[in-house]
C-alpha cells in the first residue's frame, strides 16, 4: 500500500511552504505515524507534526442531450506535514 499518493500544490499550500508546511494526499486508511515515517522515508527530512482531513466525495450532475448523468466525485485524505526549522522539500528538483 502506497501511503503518499501525491504532493498538494496549491496557491495555499504553497505559501505556507515558507513556514515548513507541506500538503499531501494520502491513503484513506492511513494513521498519522504511517504518514510520518513515509514522508521522512521519502523526503530525508524530519517531521515534527502531521494534521490530517477526510473529505467525503460530492453528488455531481450533468445534464447531456440523451439524459442526465448523475454520480459523485472520489472521497480522499489530506495531510499537513510540518518539517523541521530548516528543512525543506523539494516537489520540483526532478523536473
Amino acid at each position: 500500500m502506497e501511503i503518499l499518493k501525491k504532493p498538494l500544490i496549491t496557491e495555499k499550500i504553497s505559501a505556507m511552504n515558507e513556514n515548513g508546511v507541506y500538503g499531501f494526499i494520502v491513503e484513506k486508511t492511513a494513521k498519522k505515524p504511517e504518514i510520518k515515517r513515509a514522508v521522512e522515508k521519502m523526503y530525508g527530512v524530519k517531521v515534527v507534526d502531521v494534521r490530517t482531513m477526510r473529505y467525503a466525495g460530492k453528488s455531481k450532475t450533468r445534464y447531456t442531450k440523451a439524459k442526465v448523468v448523475s454520480g459523485f466525485t472520489n472521497a480522499f485524505k489530506k495531510a499537513i506535514v510540518q518539517v523541521a526549522e530548516g528543512e525543506v522539500i523539494d516537489f520540483y528538483g526532478e523536473i
